[in-house]
């Protein structure tokens, strides 16, 4: 899988998911990166809110003592749903149409964060070229 900007992944992530109204990517320290189909404001407003989400269901889990790290979350309402996927501390959130297809909704949001993972990765360094020392004839 290629690797790709946090904005572009969430681009395409809304682009070939007609289910999903609205996306933000949140990163290990709960700050938002990158969204799509909403506008600043309520995308920060959503990336506030999937955070307290995500903690009152981890506190319902049994909190820090239990150390159970949610990973992925679903909660419907009548006029639609939220999804969390959470991966190496990030965080992708949509917000979807009632009754969404939820196990595609949930590979689209994982391949989304898999994307935007490959590009965190540290590139390998290139060795230094090691120096010749021309012997005088």
């Amino acid at each position: 899988m290629p690797a790709v900007e946090a904005a572009e992944a969430l681009a395409d992530l809304t682009e070939i998911s007609t289910q999903i109204r609205l996306a933000v990517l949140v990163d290990e320290r709960g700050e938002l990166v990158a969204s799509a189909g909403a506008e600043p404001a309520q995308a920060d407003t959503v990336a506030r809110l999937v955070r307290e989400l995500l903690s009152a269901a981890e506190d319902a889990m049994g909190g820090a003592q239990a150390r159970e790290e949610l990973v992925q979350l679903q909660a419907s309402t009548p006029g639609g749903c939220v999804f969390l996927v959470r991966d190496e501390g990030r965080l992708v959130a949509s917000v979807t149409v009632p009754e969404p297809t939820a196990g595609l909704v949930f590979y689209d949001l994982k391949t989304c964060l898999h994307a935007v993972a490959a590009t965190k990765k540290p590139k390998p360094r290139r060795r230094p070229a090691k120096k010749t020392e021309k012997a005088d004839a």
